[in-house]
């Protein structure tokens, strides 16, 4: 059977029409963090999604107007810290542009030298294998190299401009 050819619609999707559809798809919650020289750098990521197993890739989008585009655009490595729903005030940090993300957030540097956040129910630290400029933003793929996993609660997740919370009981 053969399939019949698509045809484009006359008009473009609209930017706010998107928005609009991906406001209604949950996103699990994370913050993306590196080093930058001396100093760290990190921004909330609710694009972070699991490429293949074997080997283990993630990937990642960033708007290239982030702040943190530049120091990620050079970074070898990084981590990925995954929040717990009780960590709404550490995504919201980490999504602010003009403040110091690190402070008043707990987190340590990893012996090898980027930051992680403290108290996540997991984390992975990983390489950088490629970027690709894809529209305005930038995918990331990473391949992991370390993870720590400790529990925590149920996930933070963001849908529909608001943090949720999955819990036990919520499974279909």
């Amino acid at each position: 059977m053969t399939a019949e050819p698509r045809t484009r619609p006359s008009e473009a999707v609209t930017s706010d029409a998107f928005r609009s559809i991906f406001r209604q798809h949950p996103a699990g919650v994370a913050v993306v963090a590196l080093r930058d020289g001396d100093r760290p750098v990190g921004f909330t990521a609710t694009s972070v999604v699991s490429v293949s197993a074997d080997p283990a890739l993630l990937t990642f989008s960033v708007a290239g107007t982030s702040s943190s585009w530049p120091a990620l655009s050079r970074a070898e490595t990084l981590t990925i810290s995954f929040l717990a729903a009780g960590q709404v005030d550490v995504s919201a940090r980490f999504a602010t542009s003009g403040v110091d993300r690190f402070a008043g957030v707990d987190w340590h540097w990893l012996p090898t030298g980027e930051p992680v956040l403290d108290d996540v129910p997991a984390w992975i630290r990983g390489e950088v294998v490629q970027r690709v400029a894809v529209g305005a933003s930038h995918l990331v793929v990473v391949q992991a190299l370390e993870t720590s996993q400790v529990g925590g609660g149920p996930p933070l997740v963001y849908h529909d401009r608001a943090y949720h919370s999955l819990h036990e009981g919520s499974a279909l």
